[in-house]
This record gives C-alpha cells, sequence and structure tokens, in this order.
C-alpha cells in the first residue's frame, strides 16, 4: 500500500481529475489523503492540479509531483484507465455530480486555449453516466461548447427525463445559438453554479459581435427565458476598447441581464478597477463607473462563482 497525496491548486470547485485519482487509488488500496507540504517526505506519490496560469504555484516541485491541469501543461492527461473511472466525490464531501458530455470547441478563439488542447467537439459521456450520485437532482457540466455536442438533442432529453437541474458552469454560446436550442435551454431546469438562482450564463467576448448577441438574446427570450436569468461573461483587456467595455456591460444591465467581468490581464489596474466595479452587484447598480473610478478607496469584488477549464489533471 502506498501514500497518496493530492494537492489542488487552485480549483474553485471539486477537482474532476484529482477525485478520479482519488478512485484509482483507493480501488488499488492505497491510502489517499491531501497534501500538506510539512509531511512531502511521508508520501509515495504525490499528484499535482493547477488550473489557472495566474494562481500562485509557488508550492510545486517537478522532481517530487506529477503536475497537471491547463495552467501548468496544456497537453498534460489522465491515463484512459484512469480517465474513464467514476469520481470521488467524497474526497472534497462533495453531495452533487459533475463531468463533461462534450469535449472541444466549434471555434478557434484566440483567448481560449479549449482547441488546442481537446481540439474539435466530441461526445464524452452521457447525462447518465454523469449522474451516479441520485440523491441530488443536481449536476454541473464542464462542457466548453454544449451545443457544439453532436448529440445535444440526446443529452437534453437525458436532462428532462430526470427532470435534473444543470449547471453549464462554462457558459453557453449565444453567438450561434439557434431558435431549436433556445427553446430546448428554456426547456430544462438550469440554474447557477450554487444552485440557488435559476440563472444561465453566456459570453460576449468580443464588442464586435453585438449583433449576433442581441439575435441570440432575443432568440432566448421568445423562447420563455426571462432576461434576468441571463448572465454574461464580459472578456475585457484582450482586444476591446475602455469604452467598447462600459458599453458591453450597460448593453447588457439595460436589457436587464447581469454582466461579469473576466479581466485578461489581472495584474493591469483598469481591469481590476473595472472588474471590482461591475461584479459588486451593489456598486455597480448605484455608483456610475466615472465616479467609481475617481474614488480613492475601491471595495473588493466577491469571488467569482465559476471556474473556467476545471478539467483538472487533464
Amino acid at each position: 500500500m502506498e501514500r497518496i497525496a493530492l494537492y489542488d491548486v487552485d480549483s474553485t470547485i471539486p477537482n474532476l481529475a484529482l477525485m478520479k485519482l482519488a478512485r484509482h487509488h483507493k480501488e488499488r488500496g492505497d491510502e489517499v489523503v491531501w497534501y500538506d507540504a510539512l509531511w512531502t517526505l511521508t508520501y509515495d506519490r504525490i499528484y499535482a492540479s493547477k488550473i489557472f496560469d495566474f494562481s500562485d504555484g509557488k508550492l510545486l516541485d517537478p522532481e517530487r509531483m506529477e503536475i497537471g491541469g491547463t495552467g501548468w501543461d496544456l497537453k498534460s492527461a489522465l491515463p484512459p484507465e484512469v480517465e474513464r473511472l467514476q469520481p470521488d466525490y467524497s474526497l472534497y464531501g462533495y453531495l452533487h455530480n459533475i463531468g463533461f458530455t462534450m469535449r472541444g470547441c466549434r471555434f478557434r478563439c484566440k483567448f481560449c486555449v479549449v482547441p488546442e488542447k481537446e481540439g474539435r467537439p466530441q461526445t464524452n459521456n452521457t447525462v447518465g453516466e454523469i449522474w451516479q450520485q441520485r440523491d441530488s437532482d443536481f449536476i454541473v457540466l464542464l462542457d466548453n461548447d454544449f451545443f457544439g455536442n453532436p448529440e445535444w438533442r440526446e443529452r437534453i432529453a437525458e436532462i428532462r427525463e430526470h427532470d435534473l437541474r444543470v449547471n453549464f458552469s462554462q457558459g453557453l454560446n449565444i453567438r450561434i445559438i439557434t431558435e431549436e436550442q433556445a427553446t430546448a435551454l428554456a426547456s430544462v431546469r438550469f440554474t447557477n453554479l450554487h444552485a440557488t438562482k435559476k440563472q444561465v450564463h453566456f459570453a460576449w467576448d468580443r464588442w464586435r459581435d453585438a449583433r449576433l448577441i442581441r439575435r441570440g438574446f432575443e432568440r432566448c427570450v421568445a423562447a420563455g427565458i426571462k432576461p434576468w436569468q441571463m448572465a454574461f461573461y464580459v472578456l475585457v483587456g484582450f482586444d476591446t476598447t475602455h469604452e467598447q467595455n462600459l458599453e458591453r456591460v450597460m448593453t447588457l444591465a439595460s436589457w436587464g441581464c447581469d454582466p461579469y467581468v473576466m479581466p485578461y490581464d489581472r495584474g493591469d489596474p483598469y481591469q481590476k478597477a473595472f472588474t471590482r466595479w461591475v461584479n459588486h452587484r451593489a456598486i455597480f447598480k448605484t455608483i456610475p463607473w466615472d465616479d467609481y473610478r475617481a474614488s480613492p478607496s475601491r471595495r473588493a469584488a466577491p469571488q467569482p462563482e465559476f471556474q473556467f477549464e476545471v478539467a483538472g489533471f487533464d
């Protein structure tokens, strides 16, 4: 029996890959524990997962650890025999269900690593295969392009058949959502990541997509989704101006939707300030941007409720 340590550097939800590694080693009879730097020499093997490139990885030691995750190496992947295992949710004490129904993406956005990492869209799991903890009716899907899945109709049918609550954690592509897809989305019990609000996330990354975003928004409304049930990730700092950033968040607010800013460069002072202003709902709704950015003191933004590239080790 080996003593296995797992090190979750920066996940904001249970790390799927680490849970699969825990399952693999427990089935072999190994002891699985969380990593503690003080006990490094007592471990036979250490697995570490780093999701984000901006997170602190100073405790990572490539000589002692097997390290994976998008924030470390885009090509890292679990061995096939581990990848096909069900996750060990007891690692986090998680009561619900997490997984992918598809991998890849139809697009090749320059700011996104998914096409390089996962390639073109491909079916991965059925909803039934993900829904293992049947005492819960809630599943979190990690799909980067749910409607890019060639079998998305079958997955929607499964969600409806079992009357599941579903969170599309990576957001949906509203630019090309069809009327059929909007109707399908409206037919399921979508919710936010913590299952506290009936809300679905989309993205408005490029200012020039305004017409497509508006068309997708109107299709969703026509399908029965209320504006307040729609939230949008808004990328700033990549290829947009300050004026275009402000226009996008104010447009979304005028529609009755919730904008949520995603800074491309978290160290940039403007992006940090703009993110704090928009993502702090009370401030965003009561203080104009010009007044906020001129303030000598700014309140910190709450932690995000989502996570991009949450696949973990792979």
